[in-house]
């Protein structure tokens, strides 16, 4: 009896040392304070449909401006960049659950996201317009009552729809959405500006009406990652006065979207 008692007492503490060595190989952990999902990498999310801000390669690697300001983050505060691509709607979740560091998507401030996550200092500002075919009589948003509107899901721009008509069609790209509007289909598509922009330089038979505001585009964060927060602040600050942010603008839009409006 001894013996046995003896022997499950070893196999239980082999078990313990196990369990122990597993847990100091976990990727996950605190580095420098910084909460991260992989151990030294800055692991990001963003949408990969949202040309040109992120856009999908051949060999399924994401590209565009959203990435190169994530990229250049990450090198600031000394990480590893670490992209990952998911569905735009969910990526607010996927951070405020840890499975992202980051969303570098584009995304608005507002007030209901802010209940979630944080949010940097803008990387860039933007703003929604109406986007219509040119045989479109619409010029305004009261033009648009009753009538059928294309937005991206998960973003801003449904809200915006809500005020002039239930009909609100969702998508999970921008440029999708604008895509269908050129063939024929919706009323129109409330989406940034910039986006509608490109997508008319890359040929899309489609006009820009009503600017609909101005808002600013950050990176949202974890509420409880503090020292994440201000380190990615921190790199902000640093790009936008060596001139980088500008530059990275300037590579994509052939003007700077960075600067704050006066």
């Amino acid at each position: 009896m001894k013996k046995i008692l003896s022997l499950f007492i070893s196999m239980v503490t082999i078990a313990g040392l196990l369990a122990a060595c597993g847990s100091d190989e976990k990727t996950s952990g605190s580095e420098g304070g910084m909460d991260l999902a992989e151990k030294g990498k800055f692991t990001f999310a963003t949408s990969g449909e949202f040309k040109p801000f992120s856009v999908t390669n051949g060999e399924g690697e994401m590209t565009g401006f959203d990435i190169d300001v994530a990229e250049a983050v990450a090198k600031e505060i000394g990480l590893e960049p670490n992209q990952k691509k998911f569905k735009f709607a969910s990526i607010v979740e996927g951070v405020k659950s840890g499975r992202f560091d980051a969303a570098v998507a584009s995304h608005t401030i507002n007030d209901d996201r802010k209940k979630h996550v944080d949010f940097s200092t803008p990387y860039y500002y933007s703003g929604p317009q109406i986007f219509v075919r040119p045989d479109s009589d619409i010029e305004k948003l009261a033009d648009l009552d009753g009538l059928e509107i294309a937005v991206s899901k998960g973003s801003t721009y449904a809200k915006t729809a809500e005020e002039v008509t239930d009909n609100i069609v969702l998508y999970d790209s921008d440029v999708t959405a604008l895509e269908a509007l050129a063939n024929g289909r919706h009323d129109a598509v409330i989406t940034d500006f910039i986006t509608g922009k490109e997508a008319i330089g890359a040929g899309l038979e489609i006009e820009g009406k009503e600017l609909l505001g101005r808002s600013e585009q950050a990176i949202a964060i974890a509420k409880d990652n503090d020292e994440l927060l201000e380190k990615v602040n921190e790199a902000l600050e640093t790009l936008r006065e060596n001139g980088t942010l500008k530059e990275i603008s300037e590579k994509y839009f052939g003007e700077d979207i960075t600067a704050k409006p006066e």
